[in-house]
């Protein structure tokens, strides 16, 4: 029986119009063995570069009626949206220019040595191929830029692998309208069309990561769910990397010296940062340690203003809002836990209020004290933290799990000290998370080549980025050919190098 996948507008809770039906388990491998028919094409680098430039252009060409599906299905607001397609269109021509430049294929040569110690050296000549059919599940937050033709789909189209899309239940009909998109820019720059397969369905998830053609899987989603398909790629008879970004707390740490010199500005500039999207960012700030006293009080004063005068918001589904109201309550009774701004429900029955819990740091020192606080609350809550000398702040700090980003706030004396104390905690930082910020905030994560956008799990199940250019890496492999004749070598490991891809010779760039 046929399983109808209905589109949901998130400000009334109504069905839209029903835009497809689940996948079967027959339809999930006709899926998968289609877009592994794209492989060979796909080995010819300028069509994967036009393919990406030519996505971009269609996203743009229908920019108003994506945008429009977008925020019909997650309420996501226009300008939003506006501004996240444009991030979608610019991440898949950067990945076109890395595609073009060459330099991810990691090519290494080095020419024989019969004289080399301990052993002559033979002619090596390394460089990376794709991997195969990638499996992408795209995320609920971001419809366009971690969905359908987001990052993860470009990269993988980068590396020279073809894609199949797990759609997310909250904005089907945009998945369905971004996938034809990019299935048309394949065909028009001679490509199949199965470049990009869209399926939709729960078990459509489950089958496809367990898939024997699949090769690699890229995720954004919830801990458990990340978690079970983790698990599945690894039990596996041939295990396959899985590349998931499951959750994040973001902690900020706020220096004495820093609350002294602008605690208003940091107070407000928190509250602007945890309610962005009504709290659904993956980097929002969940976790912020403030010093006790009188500038810290000034802190959270500002605090408490910007976050009452902060507008409620519809989250993405019924099902989170309900979530995010649940954990809020419960984070809000803990006997330890002041609350301010009590965030939970609104008189919208679907909108939500943002607000803050309060706790002081000796209350979360031992381990199990208060785990709920060092969760994840998808929404927009944060837990402030009060701590009185370093000892308290390093005994939260070592119990925190890893994280996307981690913050510090530091006074201008402490920015400038290469070898004080600012030093030493940005070190501890490094250690719980994969991009460290100073005097910012982790909402926001700009698409360049230095970008990383990943951490210790639970941030991530592997060490890659899924934002930046390196995200290229994850779906790629290295292959090294010994004494191979230069007749029977790839192009790019030639002397002659015809494609003129950066090279790495005996030592040399």
């Amino acid at each position: 029986m046929a399983v109808p996948v209905w589109s949901v507008d998130p400000r009334t809770g109504k069905q839209r119009e029903q835009v497809a039906v689940e996948a079967t388990a027959d339809e999930v491998d006709a899926a998968v063995r289609a877009a592994a028919t794209a492989l060979p094409a796909l080995a010819d680098r300028s069509l994967r570069s036009r393919l990406l430039r030519a996505a971009a252009g269609l996203l743009e060409r229908d920019a108003e009626r994506v945008i429009a599906a977008a925020d019909a299905e997650t309420a996501l607001g226009t300008p939003r949206l506006t501004g996240e397609l444009a991030r979608t269109a610019f991440q898949l021509r950067a990945f076109a220019d890395v595609v073009d430049e060459g330099a991810f294929l990691d090519v290494i040569i080095d020419h024989p040595d019969p004289d080399a110690k301990p052993i002559p050296r033979p002619d090596l000549r390394r460089y990376k191929i794709p991997l195969g059919v990638v499996a992408v599940y795209a995320a609920s937050n971001f419809p366009l830029a971690f969905s359908v033709p987001g990052g993860d789909t470009a990269s993988a189209l980068a590396a020279g692998c073809p894609v199949v899309v797990k759609a997310h239940p909250d904005h089907p009909a945009t998945s369905e309208l971004t996938a034809g998109l990019l299935r048309e820019a394949a065909v028009s720059v001679g490509l199949p069309a199965d470049t990009v397969v869209l399926l939709h369905g729960f078990r459509a998830g489950v089958e496809l990561v367990g898939h024997p053609l699949v090769a690699a899987a890229g995720f954004t989603g919830s801990v458990a769910g990340g978690r079970a398909l983790f698990d599945a790629a690894a039990a596996r008879p041939r295990p396959i990397p899985f590349h998931g970004e499951l959750g994040s707390l973001n902690p900020v740490v706020v220096t004495p010296a820093a609350a002294a010199e602008r605690a208003e500005g940091i107070g407000a500039g928190l509250a602007g940062s945890f309610t962005l999207g009504s709290g659904q960012f993956c980097t929002k700030p969940g976790l912020v340690l403030t010093p006790r006293g009188a500038d810290g009080d000034r802190l959270v004063a500002a605090l408490t203003g910007a976050a009452r005068d902060a507008a409620t918001g519809v989250l993405l589904d019924g099902r989170m809002r309900e979530n995010f109201v649940r954990g809020a309550a419960a984070r809000a009774e803990l006997p330890a836990v002041t609350a301010p701004v009590a965030a939970g429900g609104d008189a919208d029955p679907l909108a939500v209020r943002p607000g803050y819990v309060e706790v002081d740091a000796a209350e979360l020192a031992g381990p199990g004290a208060h785990d709920l606080l060092l969760e994840e609350c998808f929404g927009p809550l944060t837990v402030v933290v009060r701590y009185g000398d370093e000892d308290q702040l390093d005994a939260v700090l070592d119990r925190l799990p890893g994280n996307l980003t981690a913050t510090a706030h530091l006074g201008a004396d402490e920015a400038a000290a290469a070898d004080g104390p600012a030093a030493a905690l940005l070190a501890r930082l490094s250690t719980l998370a994969g991009r460290v910020l100073v005097n910012g905030w982790p909402t926001g994560v700009a698409v360049t080549g230095a970008q990383h956008h990943g951490g210790p799990y639970p941030a991530t199940t592997s060490t890659s980025t899924s934002v930046g250019a390196t995200a290229i890496e994850r779906w790629l492999r290295p292959v090294a050919y010994q004494d191979t004749p230069p007749a029977l070598l790839p192009p790019e490991l030639r002397d002659d190098n015809p494609h003129r891809v950066p090279q790495r010779v005996t030592g040399r760039p």
